[in-house]
């Protein structure tokens, strides 16, 4: 059994018992997490497919922890005006442990 889930302006597909990395979802590391847009669910009855959600589909989640991801540098430069700027980003991540599909 797996499910299509919408998060963070992405899609992820997802099974009981995985570990995904999301953007930042504002929860404390131990809690439950509940994924209300689940965008399709796959099981023994065949694939159900919302319009644009599946009716009374969610993904329940456990919270492993906020992270971060890898830095990445960015360089700002213009030539001929010897400005030169060089700025680094990480990005936040939620880790979490996909634990129930409830279709």
């Amino acid at each position: 059994m797996y499910a299509i889930i919408k998060t963070g302006g992405k899609q992820y597909k997802v099974t009981e018992g995985d570990t995904i990395y999301v953007e930042l979802l504002g929860a404390n590391e131990g809690d439950k997490y509940t994924f209300e847009e689940v965008l399709a669910v796959s099981g023994d009855d065949g694939l159900k497919v919302g319009d644009p959600y599946v009716k009374g589909a969610t993904v329940t989640a456990d919270v492993v922890g906020n992270v971060k991801g890898k830095k990445i540098h960015v360089l700002r430069y213009k030539a001929k005006k010897n400005e030169k700027k060089k700025i680094g980003h990480r990005q936040p991540y939620t880790k979490v442990t996909i634990s129930a599909i409830n279709a």
